[in-house]
């Protein structure tokens, strides 16, 4: 099964490199000019898989364009890139395709190349040569009709409570909030949710992937993950960093979409790095959450997190977790020294996940009563949307600046 055509209209200067970084994924790609080249060149052709747009040309000419693709009945997504003043004016607006984004200049060959990747993904056209990658399968009774809600917890600096947020957060989603929820551990180097579980003889998705390649059978997320006893499942990517030669990001990222269909929220704990799979799986997710620790290091990794997601396309999805915040520090404080919104306070647990961890279990299970359940309750919320974070004091934080040097004589 080939990769879909790719429409490209951009200025030239643009799309010289995306038609290259494309045609180098494997993609089919069509440059075009104007509508009527882009009509012509359609004739006898399957349909496009998807089109890229230059979102500030003529509205006149945009709208051939739309036309030429199928007008109020398009089935063709639309990708279209404009500059971040015309993205705060056009983003809010209704209409279109469900399936059109936005992407802001200035941006790289390789982020667009990503929400190409993802926006096939969603339309289930992605495929790494080797045969189907979306499989069919039955949806579990207790699933949402629809598709799950998919939070990646990253943060470029280790140590933050990355894993800590993640295990606890799905753990609340599922016991407390009547949510089915799937915890991946994408961390292929450092990652130890399982073990911080107490899940033995784990089966990972490069298992799965490797016996497959060999004539086994097609197992989805789903089926290669564990259960836990909160209720929620746990799948990890390999078991060793030296395993994971067949964890082909795209494909990760399809298995990702295709557990939409059987979870009501997947929750993905990453390696603190900007590696393609990463990449590849911030481009599929909804919400990417940020533990950030009140402490110099912690913020100026997540300083410049949030420069990187412009480049990636991804920064209007960051959101904060201020974590070990036992100092009164305020989200407010927070979001203006980082320059991130902010969703919630997780003060320090100190011993309690210690002592959970060593019994394979959450905070949230072993002391339901406690302040920090109550924190990561409010975090659930959020995440669902349900009312606001409690104001906190206002305490200040400020990144040290260099003091001047006095003047010489």
């Amino acid at each position: 099964m080939a990769r879909p055509t790719i429409v490209i209209a951009l200025p030239t200067s643009e799309s010289i490199a995306v038609c290259a970084e494309l045609d180098a994924a494997g993609f089919e790609i069509l440059p075009v000019e104007h509508p009527d080249e882009l009509k012509a060149a359609m004739e006898g052709r399957a349909e496009p898989g998807l089109a890229i747009l230059d979102g500030e040309i003529d509205i006149e000419v945009a709208l051939e364009y739309e036309a030429t693709l199928g007008g109020e009945e398009r089935t063709v997504p639309m990708l279209t890139v404009v500059s971040p003043r015309a993205f705060e004016r056009l983003a809010g607006q209704a209409g279109g395709h469900t399936g059109d984004e936005y992407f802001t200049r200035p941006y790289s060959a390789d982020s667009i190349r990503w929400r190409v990747e993802a926006m096939c993904i969603r339309r289930e056209t992605v495929d790494d040569g080797s045969g189907p990658i979306l499989q069919g399968g039955e949806i579990e009774r207790n699933a949402w009709g629809g598709r799950a809600t998919t939070i990646a917890v990253f943060n470029p600096k280790g140590g933050v409570g990355k894993t800590t947020v993640a295990t606890n957060l799905a753990s609340v989603l599922q016991s407390r909030k009547d949510k089915s929820v799937l915890l991946i551990d994408a961390d292929t180097v450092t990652g130890h949710v399982t073990t911080s579980l107490a899940i033995d003889s784990v089966r990972t998705v490069a298992d799965s992937w490797r016996d497959e390649a060999e004539g086994g059978p097609s197992e989805s997320m789903h089926d290669i993950s564990s259960p836990h006893d909160s209720g929620m499942r746990v799948v990890a990517l390999t078991d060793s960093p030296l395993h994971t030669d067949v964890l082909d990001p795209p494909r990760v990222a399809a298995a990702i979409e295709q557990a939409r269909n059987q979870f009501d929220i997947i929750i993905v704990d990453l390696h603190p790095s900007y590696s393609t799979l990463n990449q590849a799986i911030f481009e599929v997710s909804d919400k990417i959450l940020v533990p950030v620790t009140p402490d110099v290091p912690a913020v100026r990794a997540a300083v410049q997190l949030r420069d990187v997601a412009v480049n990636l396309g991804c920064r209007e999805r960051l959101a904060m977790v201020i974590n070990r915040a036992n100092s009164g520090l305020s989200v407010e404080d927070m979001e203006r020294t980082v320059g991130m919104p902010g969703l919630a306070l997780i003060r320090s647990g100190g011993l309690l996940f210690v002592r959970a961890a060593n019994e394979g279990r959450t905070v949230i299970e072993m002391f339901p009563k406690e302040k920090i359940t109550a924190d990561f309750d409010l975090l659930a919320d959020k995440i669902l949307g349900i009312p606001k974070l409690s104001p906190a004091p206002k305490v200040g934080f400020r990144l040290p600046t260099r003091s001047k040097e006095p003047a010489r004589a």
